[in-house]
């Protein structure tokens, strides 16, 4: 899939999703196999620029490009000084945010909210594009609610607005994570434009992700709530993709290797403090589905230094893998 001058290969991007893209997991997705890991979102709001949440936000130092930045916001002219400064800042993208479904967001006439003005919708997409000279695209979902469906005509003005590739989560607004995506509806964005679409919602397997490109058409699949703790799977869908094979499961001795290094560079690029508070949802979708991951939350959401959530993570890890030996003899 191109996007301006670049290509992403393979083509299968990380969302942007509040309070969990953050560096350190645009760097570890990517390493294991994200053609492209949008940012999480940054405010159109100059006045909060400088605040310490918003500074680490806009980091990219050492990422490998391109660099996407998604900006959050309701006012044209805003967004596009918005977009100005990622760019002076490093960003090689900018996507611009009308997805996101957060009660807090669509209250201040952002994210998802704004696809119930589609005249907002266009001065918005033309101001942003205009004001910077590298590749805009847009996260949308499907409407606002089942009644008001209208990524159809979104993504007819995207597309007349220069927008360089359009991301469609299959729900509306009001549907929230609730239900099954609803594929149909990006197949018929993808038949009526001809910039780059990229379906995003329910990816969690490689036979998934396989699925959805053949029924929609798009060009891409887009993973969120299927990387969180599991960033591996970009790899699993690459090589499905380019194969039909599956790879085998990481094992946890791999597992651990994978966690306890995300857990370093939560540690470095936050603090210590700041990083072992972060760790802890990850540390929770990484063993949701492993045994007695209800008693490991519990413990490790305790810990309140570095070394000790460390410490009780490679125990956990290895007991976890010493149980995996034992069962393959016994078998």
């Amino acid at each position: 899939m191109q996007i301006g001058p670049y290509r992403i290969d393979p083509p299968v991007v990380l969302a942007p999703m509040a309070g969990v893209t953050d560096k350190p997991f645009r760097l570890l997705c990517k390493r294991l196999g994200a053609g492209l890991a949008v940012s999480e979102m940054t405010t159109a709001d100059p006045r909060l620029w400088q605040t310490r949440k918003s500074i680490k936000r806009m980091d990219h130092a050492g990422e490998p490009e391109p660099i996407s930045v998604q900006i959050a916001g309701y006012d044209p002219t805003m967004l596009a000084e918005a977009a100005r400064f990622n760019v002076a800042n490093g960003a090689q993208i900018i996507d611009i945010n009308m997805g996101c479904p957060a009660k807090k967001v669509c209250n201040v006439w952002s994210g998802s909210a704004l696809l119930q003005d589609e005249p907002l919708v266009a001065r918005i997409v033309k101001a942003v594009v205009d004001a910077v000279d590298i590749p805009v695209t847009l996260k949308i979902r499907t409407g606002w609610d089942r009644q008001h469906k209208n990524a159809l005509t979104i993504a007819r003005i995207a597309e007349d607005s220069g927008i360089a590739a359009l991301a469609v989560h299959g729900r509306t607004r009001a549907d929230k994570y609730d239900g099954e995506a609803e594929y149909e509806t990006i197949a018929a964005v993808k038949s009526a434009v001809r910039i780059p679409v990229l379906a995003n919602g329910d990816i969690v397997t490689p036979q998934q992700a396989k699925h959805v490109l053949d029924v929609t058409g798009a060009d891409a699949v887009m993973i969120g709530r299927g990387a969180q703790g599991r960033p591996w799977i970009f790899r699993e869908i690459s090589h499905y993709l380019a194969t039909g094979e599956l790879l085998s499961e990481p094992s946890p001795a791999d597992i651990a290797k994978i966690l306890l290094g995300h857990l370093e560079h939560l540690y470095a690029f936050y603090g210590e403090q700041a990083g072992v508070r972060i760790a802890r949802k990850h540390l929770g979708w990484y063993v949701k589905d492993h045994p007695e991951s209800t008693a490991f939350r519990h413990v490790i959401n305790r810990a309140e230094s570095a070394m000790e959530q460390l410490a009780l993570t490679r125990h956990y890890f290895d007991a976890f893998q010493e149980n995996a030996w034992i069962e393959t003899q016994a078998a």
